[in-house]
């Protein structure tokens, strides 16, 4: 064990145990990088780096069902800086937001008393930040301003919801899980309630689908799940159809827009939601372990699934055009079937029993490269995935096409020989899988990966209830250079564990007994006995087992040695004050008094002994007397002996002066045996006074029972005052120099213990109850405070102990260890004056000044011109405190990241990537990304534009991700969307069905299979002649004037009286599908309109549609300022971004962004761009000076030409001051 610098201010903390069967929701993974999980009616925070809990928050009075970390999704600054915001929600259906770094509550929210089915923070967090929206059962839902604790407004729906989920494409659309089915509500927003009561479809259970009767081969399995046709329905399904709705999740796919799953106990379903149909099926073989859960990936198209087993499975989706056959092979005829999900990774899993079960799952947010498993007994598991490059020769023969090393890192394609951490987050492990084929069997630079998980982080909890604590003996002047705060405690499986209280880290665990240990006591700061009973046999006697145990070996002895088999139970064991001797209590049977040092039995009683109810040693002894006679005598002898022989005595003296020194240091040395006394209470209440010197034990006084006492339970005695509590609930205090007794009646029935607080002249008292505990100043006689189980605690007491003079722990059934101060409130700890083993990198928890200015520190590299981690070195006039937490915030990156923010090639976008990644910042994140992509793509084009081909071939294979969807490269967005109704086509299974897919053929320029689609529609339909008709007209367009000048008028009379869809689809034939775009605008369909562009126009005429919407975005009304900037990045509109940056505030973004775009060359160098420049440096400048970083403001002032001149004169100004001084 480490030393530590004696703190004898131990932090009030908690020990957490085994968690309650409502918590098993309440866990969540923030993009802050911390792990919230419910524990009882405690909530958890973790640290999943050096996975240490770092907070545990205690406000809630009955078990917390849901967890939820506020979003990072806005720009922050001084005024909305990082800080950890938490909400939790419990079985009475209180909620409460979390000022987690301080823990105080910064709201309590409560509508109805049943517990809260499912609550989500708004992702759209332009208009505000503080909104939650929540699940009150049995079927409404609420929003919150979760900063205020104000309702905004409330809503009921017909059916009971189990959960929700946002659309993370649309903050307009919300899917909401119900007892019956889904319902889909598409006017979400946070001003008012929803209007409609939403559109709802019926699921019809997967078991009675034919997938589950052959899943023998994978042949049949196949056939199996095509057969799966439709799920979904908006009839009501008949009774038989439907067992009870088992779906356990469902949740929309932020991989790519419109897909959902449904998760079931033995498959995944994912769903189209353009044509409610089932694409792809996930099933478990029959002997499989079912699913408990799923948390869909957003970078890539993968998913992380958790079995019943506590496995945690990756699968990602496979790319469509896999290169797995070789060339001689006849290809699959109809390769695109349904969307197929491979296995590419698997952890260990647990052995799960009757109390140990895998409670949840989360998953990194922020990187998504790694998840951790929250078990029931409180353990917790942080897997990473990591990835490894195997050789292109070795090929797996599995089918499974393989996985490809990305292109890019950080936003930016990289040389084979730069720096990068391929395991940084999971799109920077696998590349995209949809641009398989020929270009990448060229491209060699293509590496294929494996991924496994390593297990990187194991928290593991308290066992199971009951314990019996004890704290090591307390802290004095003599042992100040080796005390150590440690606790020892008890569990009922026989093992002894040995907690650090300054770290509250588990330091050891002993397997001593073999049945539950009853006390432990200790014996020295390194050594304790402690003893177990068994479960008593027919007659009523137990097996003892009373062991002694050295710490820093790990040895144990038996201490009665043969003795313990069949024989009454021991009731309690006390160690003399100098812990020279052991008092051994028995129920049925009279007490035995051992010597500690040589483990010999100094008496035992004989049988007609009375049998002692409870028993303490005196404070007093004549240790000091003795030490004087004896260090008198040897004196004498050391001056007998010089006389008589010289060259003796040198030696003799030394082992005199040696001796002495050994003494002096041990209380406890051999040779002295000190005399000790101690009382006990007999069954009839008589309180005997007994002696013990060396190994003789002498009878010395009785005291006749008190007639207002009953059975005395337990004694404590401490200088002049010794305390009695008996079986009713008394306290009897007797002041033994003054000759007074005094009983108090507490009213609380048998006390089971009384403990004086360790220290000199500190005569508080702690007493435990049945249903409680109390603390006592023996001094006044008059109680400090009182906990009762029922009335403010919803736990029952076990044990209670001193830990220090001013602190005292208590073990409850809860499964909680809790040290608390003496008003014994549980309380929440601030962080930063918390004491953890191991620093972590949590920005969030430095004041918002310090983080952002570390933020800056790291973004503007280098300083001096050298790249350097060492903040103290630059000129950041704060108290040197803050300097110092941000050098150990700095020196708790990893090795590889400090690599990546050292290197002279690693570029401003991607360190900007990197800072935005470790401070999980997700605006900041989406703003990169995109931004790199388009700098990166748009600097390739400008110099080669005769030789295209190379450029279009690396934009191929790195475009940008689909789950950014309209913001991708118009030709990629177009081939998905055409892989998408191909795929919708494949599954087509109603004439509804097959019409969605015609109009989108239509739209997307297929007319050919679109005419295909319309000639299938049977006589018997209604709609047969206009199909057929429609038919006609598609394969007829021709493109003369007046067909096409009829066909426009025909188009717009239709959309003028309500049939927007059919006139867009007119106006698409005639290729005037910028019109159209006008027209879904002007009518509001402006997703619809973008989406349009991208399929069917020319760049510029796209560029136009999108210009408008990003005007519409930037409404007030709307206010998605943040969405619009993202599209007019990927429009290359460089200028206008820094623009509307610089408008909106954003100094820190806008004025890295004109640094990178001035090192791409994306701005045209004239007069207004200068002006915008210097305007923003400047601003920037001043942001920095307000941020106390001065180093930074100066450096930005000076680029800021003549807007900067004045800043940068007042900065410099009291440098000079100072220099005349």
């Amino acid at each position: 064990m480490q030393r530590f610098t004696v703190n004898i201010k131990l932090p009030a903390r908690t020990l957490t145990g085994a968690l309650s069967a409502p918590n098993r929701g309440a866990a969540d993974w923030g993009w802050q990088g911390l792990i919230a999980y419910g524990c009882h009616s405690l909530v958890l925070i973790i640290d999943a780096n050096t996975a240490q809990t770092l907070q545990v928050l205690e406000r809630h009075k009955a078990s917390v069902v849901k967890v939820k970390w506020a979003k990072e999704n806005y720009h922050h600054n001084i005024g909305s800086p990082y800080s950890l915001r938490l909400a939790s929600a419990d079985v009475t259906g209180k909620i409460i937001v979390w000022d987690v770094a301080t823990g105080t509550a910064r709201c309590e929210i409560q509508e109805h008393t049943k517990p809260i089915q499912d609550m989500q923070w708004l992702w759209n967090q332009d208009a505000s930040r503080d909104l939650l929206l929540a699940v009150h059962p049995p079927n409404y839902i609420v929003l919150w301003n979760a900063d205020t604790g104000t309702k905004l407004w409330k809503k009921s729906y017909a059916e009971n919801i189990l959960s929700f989920s946002f659309d993370p494409f649309d903050p307009s659309h919300l899917a909401l899980l119900t007892s019956e089915g889904i319902v889909f509500i598409s006017d979400f927003s946070p001003s008012k309630a929803p209007a409609s009561s939403g559109k709802k479809v019926y699921i019809s259970s997967p078991h009675s689908s034919p997938s589950h009767n052959k899943l023998a081969a994978a042949t049949g399995a196949k056939k199996a799940l095509d057969k799966v046709k439709i799920l979904i329905s908006n009839e009501k399904p008949s009774a038989e159809s439907v067992t009870l709705n088992d779906c356990l999740q469902l949740s929309y796919l932020p991989s790519k827009r419109n897909y959902m799953l449904l998760l079931y106990p033995r498959e995944i379903l994912i769903l189209d939601l353009e044509v409610n149909q089932t694409v792809g099926v996930i099933a478990i073989e029959r002997t499989g372990v079912p699913f408990l859960q799923v948390i869909p990936c957003f970078q890539r198209d993968g998913l992380f699934c958790l079995h019943e087993n506590g496995c945690i499975t990756l699968r990602v989706r496979r790319s469509n055009c896999s290169i797995t056959g070789t060339p001689n092979e006849e290809p699959d005829p109809d390769p695109v079937q349904e969307l197929i999900y491979d296995l590419r990774s698997q952890c260990d899993a647990i052995r799960v029993t009757k109390t140990v079960r895998p409670f949840s799952m989360v998953c990194c947010p922020v990187n998504e490269n790694s998840a951790a498993l929250i078990v029931s007994d409180g353990r917790v598991m942080i897997w990473e995935l990591k990835s490894s490059i195997s050789g292109r020769s070795v090929r797996n023969s599995s089918s499974a096409s393989p996985l490809y090393s990305p292109v890019s890192f950080c936003g930016i394609p990289v040389g084979a020989f730069q720096n990068k951490l391929p395991d940084l987050s999971l799109d920077n492990m696998i590349g995209q899988g949809t641009i398989a084929g020929e270009e990448q069997l060229k491209s060699s630079f293509l590496q294929e990966v494996h991924l496994r998980f390593l297990l990187t982080g194991l928290l593991s909890g308290l066992p199971l209830p009951p314990f019996a604590i004890r704290m090591c003996p307390p802290l004095t002047t003599k042992n100040i250079k080796q005390y150590e705060p440690i606790l020892a405690v008890g569990t009922s499986n026989g093992s002894v564990l040995v907690f650090h209280l300054t770290s509250g880290l588990l330091h050891k665990e002993l397997s001593i007994h073999s049945c539950e240990v009853k006390g432990i006591e200790w014996i020295s700061l390194t050594g304790f006995i402690s003893f177990a009973t068994s479960t008593p046999n027919n007659l009523g006697l137990v097996r003892n087992e009373l062991q002694l145990v050295d710490l820093p070996t790990g040895r144990s002895i038996t201490f009665r040695g043969e003795r313990g088999n069949d024989e009454p139970a021991i009731e309690m064991i006390k160690v003399s004050h100098l812990k020279q001797y052991l008092a051994v209590l028995f129920k049925d049977k009279p007490l035995e008094i051992w010597d500690v040092r040589t483990c010999t039995l100094l008496r035992e009683m004989s049988k007609n002994f009375p049998v002692a109810t409870a028993l303490e040693w005196s404070p007093s002894h004549n240790l000091k007397s003795l030490r004087k006679k004896q260090l008198a005598a040897r004196e004498a002898m050391a001056r007998q002996t010089v006389a008589s022989d010289t060259e003796v005595s040198s030696v003799e003296s030394s082992v005199i002066s040696l001796l002495q020194e050994a003494e002096s240091k041990s209380e406890l040395s051999q040779n002295i045996s000190a005399r000790e006394h101690f009382v006990f209470a007999a069954a009839d209440g008589q309180v005997y006074h007994l002696t013990v010197e060396g190994n003789s034990v002498k009878d010395s006084a009785r005291i006749p029972p008190d007639g207002s006492m009953g059975s005395i339970t337990s004694i404590a005695w401490k200088g002049d005052i010794l305390v009695l509590g008996d079986i009713d609930g008394n306290l009897n205090f007797w002041d033994l120099k003054a000759r007074v007794s005094r009983g108090i009646p507490t009213h609380r029935s048998w006390v089971k213990k009384i403990r004086f607080a360790p220290g000199k002249g500190n005569q508080k008292l702690l007493a435990m109850y049945n249903d409680g505990a109390e603390i006592w100043d023996s001094k006044e006689v008059q109680m400090v405070s009182s906990l009762r189980s029922g009335r403010n605690i919803n736990f029952r007491i076990l044990d209670v102990d001193w830990c220090t003079s001013d602190k005292v722990v208590l073990a409850s059934d809860d499964g909680c260890i809790r040290v608390l101060d003496l008003s014994m409130k549980p309380s929440c700890f601030r962080m930063d004056e918390q004491d953890s083993i191991e620093p972590a990198w949590c920005p969030y928890l430095l004041v918002p000044r310090a983080s952002l200015a570390l933020k800056a520190f790291l973004l503007h590299q280098p300083w001096n011109e050298k790249y350097s981690l060492d903040i103290i070195n630059i000129d950041y006039p704060e108290n040197e405190n803050i300097k110092n937490l941000l050098q150990e915030q700095l020196n708790s990156l990893s090795n590889d990241i400090k690599k990546l923010l050292l290197d002279p090639d690693f570029t401003v976008l991607q360190r900007c990537l990197l800072v935005a990644r470790l401070y999980g910042d997700e605006s900041e994140l989406h703003f990169w990304t995109i931004a790199a992509h388009y700098l990166h793509s748009l600097s390739q084009d400008k110099p080669a534009k005769p030789a295209d081909t190379a450029i279009l071939q690396e934009q191929l294979v790195n475009p940008l991700d689909i789950c950014y969807d309209i913001l991708c490269e118009n030709y990629y967005f177009q081939k998905f969307q055409l892989e998408r109704v191909n795929l919708q086509e494949v599954k087509r299974s109603t004439y509804d069905h097959t019409r969605k897919c015609a109009d989108q053929l239509l739209l997307l320029g297929q007319t050919d299979r679109a005419v295909q689609l319309l000639l299938e529609t049977s006589s018997e339909n209604a709609h047969y002649y206009c199909d057929s008709l429609k038919a006609c007209l598609v394969t007829t367009v021709t493109s003369s004037g007046p067909s096409q000048s009829t066909i426009k008028l025909v188009a717009t009379n239709m959309i003028a009286n309500g049939k927007l869809a059919e006139g867009v689809q007119l106006l698409c034939l005639i290729d005037k599908a910028a019109d159209a775009c006008r027209y879904l605008q002007t009518y509001g369909e402006w997703n619809r309109a973008a989406w349009l562009a991208k399929v069917r126009l020319n760049s510029e005429e796209c560029a136009d549609v999108l210009k408008r919407w990003v005007d519409h975005l930037c409404s007030p009304q709307v206010n998605q300022k943040s969405k619009a900037i993202l599209v007019l990045l990927s429009l290359g509109c460089f200028t206008k971004v820094a623009e509307m940056l610089h408008s909106m505030r954003y100094f820190d973004r806008a004025a890295l962004f004109v640094e990178a775009c001035l090192k791409y060359g994306a701005f045209e160098v004239n007069d207004d761009t200068n002006k915008l420049i210097h305007a923003v440096y400047a601003d920037y400048a001043r942001s920095l000076k307000l941020l106390g970083f001065k180093q930074g403001a100066i450096l930005f002032a000076s680029k800021a030409g003549e807007t900067g001149k004045e800043l940068l004169i007042e900065l410099k100004q009291p440098k000079e001051e100072m220099t005349q001084e």
